[in-house]
This record gives structure tokens, C-alpha cells and sequence, in this order.
């Protein structure tokens, strides 16, 4: 080989070790700057930790806050061997829970696809970029993902910073903790099979009085987006059961009447739980943790023990416990959700109030 050529080869592979190089400084530093959601508001690492699990799920469940506390997988695994998951994220639009489910059915097909109609009441135009980048951040990458990002941005936001999300969190340079740089390559699991544990109890006092509305009509975007949720179940032969939690704060009985009639148009199941809420025993005085918009585990539990129970009655689920390849996993899971229990129940007899869990959690 000619002088001349080695040159050239030696300055093509020096600038490839180069671009390599720069390559995989920028992708540490982006890997740094993201956020975690390790510590305090944990929602965020909700959507990404479904595809670290390592068993079927015959039943799959969608939707916000409504969903994603009120009912704990682990306890319907323990008690009738059901396998679920809850794919939930902080306010997540209906246009979300349909690109999210599209996802997960590129994994697995559940027999079951339970909806929170909670999320009905957000309006399209009513999109926030926080609750955006904790559901869809943590997307694989997939044409679901590009047309979740593109239905889903505000008017400030860029599909390139979702592509390239250190154009959105360069400033967070003066924010970085222990946990950034303890997670940069990896991050530990902080729900429950998508399940959002609280053992702390700050009962109701008082109901909070829910403001009228002009129009009780449901926006049309969320509309379409359910629909097109029923007819993607109906095309891959799945029940889709819509619920709603036991709370009833923030709910108009309009909106149900709403929901009522849509199901019985196209043959759906609804099940508002706030009319079982005396059959589970639920106690608001004892079962929530921020007097009444949410369940604590208390609650989460007895609505789980109900609704589980529902589940094996009406549909053809199998009793996974049977399944020692799946028991097996079960059994991590079932350590981990007892674990973080007793370590918040002794963070509560110690201190008096959560110090590490909750959303102004202090790094452990």
C-alpha cells in the first residue's frame, strides 16, 4: 500500500474514532441529563418498566392516576392468580392509552383490556409537556411511539427533542444529584406492576364539592381515540372492560350517564366501582392517603380482592400460580411488593410521615 493511502486510511479511521467518540460522550451526557424519576415523582419510570417483564399478562389496564393507584396486580396475582399489568402514567390522554396498547400488542396479546374512562375528561387542547414526557419518554421506539409523540405535543414542544431529549433537559446541569449519575445506565423498578404503592392514611374530612359544568359532553378527540381503542380489541378478539376507580371526587354523574350509553351502544361492560364501594368495605376515613383522591394500599387491596374476583368469574383467565415458570417470577414480585410495604410502614412508625416514597421523597 502507497504512502499516500495509509494517510488517508489512518485520517478516515482516526476521524471515525473521532465521530464514535463524540457519538458516545453526547449520548452519556443525554443519558445524564434526562430524568430518572428514581426518587419523589416515580410515575415518570412507570411506562419503560414494561418491558423488563419476563411473563405473559392476560389482562392489561390503561389510564391515569385512576388507575395506576387503585389496583394492585400483586394482590389479584396472590389471591386468584391473575396476571396483569397496568401500563398507567400521570394524567395519561385517551390518545396515549391507544398508542400504548398498540405497543404493548406488539409484545403479547391479553385476553382482557381494562380502561380507566377517567382520563375522558381531559380535553385535547388541554395537553401539559410534564405528563407528556413521563408517558412517552419511556416508549420504545416504534411508529406508535413517532404517532403518539406527534398527536400528543403542545404547540412549544418539537418531535426533535423527543428524539434527542438533551435539547430538552440541557439545563438541568445545576439539578443533578447522586441519583442521575447512579442511574445513568440503568434504573431500578419503582411500581408494581405498574401499580403506585402509598401506605400512608390522610383520611377524608370533608367531601370536596366538584364544580359544574357548561357542557358535560366528552371532547371529541377523546372520543374518537376510545373508539378506536373498542375496535382495536374487537379486531384482536380482546374483552375491553371500562371502569372507573372508587372516588368520587371529581366526577360528574352526567359523565356517567355518558359512558353508560356508550357501552350499551356497542356492547361493552362498565363498571363504576363507587357503587361498590360498601360491598369492598372500602372506608375513606382509613383507605386514602390524600383524603380522598386517591387510594392508599389499604384500599387498592379491597378494590383488587373485589375486582380479581370479578375477572375470574367473567372471563376465561388462567390461574397463573399453576404456571412454576411464572409462579417463579411471581414470587420476586410478591418480595419486592412486601418489601416496600414494611419499609414505608416503618418509615411511618419512625418518622411519622414517608421520608424516602412520595412525590417530595428525599434520595436513599
Amino acid at each position: 500500500m502507497a504512502r499516500s493511502e495509509k494517510t488517508k486510511l489512518k485520517k478516515i479511521i482516526t476521524a471515525l474514532v473521532l465521530l464514535a467518540l463524540t457519538i458516545g460522550i453526547l449520548w452519556f451526557v443525554q443519558r445524564l441529563l434526562m430524568k430518572k424519576y428514581q426518587v419523589g415523582v416515580i410515575e415518570g419510570s412507570f411506562t419503560e418498566e414494561y418491558y423488563k417483564e419476563k411473563v405473559p399478562h392476560d389482562v392489561l389496564m390503561f389510564g391515569d392516576c385512576d388507575m395506576y393507584e387503585n389496583f394492585s396486580p400483586i394482590k389479584m396475582y396472590e389471591d386468584y392468580g391473575v396476571s396483569s399489568y397496568i401500563r398507567g402514567s400521570g394524567e395519561q390522554y385517551m390518545w396515549q392509552s391507544y398508542y400504548l396498547l398498540r405497543d404493548s400488542l406488539r409484545i403479547e396479546t391479553p385476553k382482557v383490556v381494562v380502561l380507566s374512562i377517567h382520563n375522558l375528561q381531559h380535553e385535547y387542547p388541554k395537553r401539559q409537556e410534564v405528563y407528556n414526557r413521563m408517558t412517552l419518554d419511556g416508549m420504545r421506539w416504534s411508529k406508535d411511539k413517532v404517532d403518539a409523540i406527534n398527536v400528543s405535543m403542545t404547540e412549544e414542544e418539537t418531535f426533535v427533542s423527543y428524539v434527542f431529549p438533551i435539547l430538552r433537559f440541557h439545563y438541568r446541569w445545576n439539578e443533578l444529584t447522586e441519583t442521575d449519575f447512579r442511574h445513568v445506565f440503568s434504573k431500578d423498578v419503582a411500581s408494581h406492576n405498574g401499580y403506585y404503592m402509598r401506605c400512608d392514611v390522610k383520611g377524608v374530612k370533608e367531601s370536596w364539592p366538584t364544580p359544574g359544568r357548561t357542557s358535560y359532553k366528552f371532547d371529541e378527540t377523546s372520543m374518537y381515540y376510545l373508539d378506536q381503542i373498542r375496535q382495536l380489541c374487537a379486531e384482536k378478539g380482546i374483552e375491553l372492560l371500562l371502569v372507573r376507580a372508587p372516588i368520587e371526587h371529581g366526577w360528574h354523574e352526567q359523565w356517567d350517564e355518558n359512558i353508560r350509553k356508550y357501552a350499551a351502544q356497542y356492547g361493552l361492560t362498565y363498571i363504576n366501582l363507587c357503587d361498590y364501594a360498601d360491598e369492598m368495605g372500602i372506608d375513606m376515613t382509613q383507605d386514602t392517603y390524600d383524603q380522598g383522591a386517591h387510594l392508599n394500599i389499604y384500599g387498592a387491596e379491597k378494590v383488587s380482592v373485589f375486582f380479581g374476583k370479578y375477572l375470574i368469574d367473567n372471563y376465561d383467565l388462567t390461574d397463573y400460580r399453576t404456571v412454576p415458570a411464572v409462579a417463579k417470577e411471581y414470587e420476586k414480585d410478591i418480595e419486592f411488593y412486601n418489601f416496600v410495604r414494611d419499609d414505608q410502614l416503618s418509615e411511618l412508625k419512625e418518622y411519622g410521615k414517608l421520608i424516602h416514597y412520595g412525590p417530595f421523597a428525599v434520595g436513599q
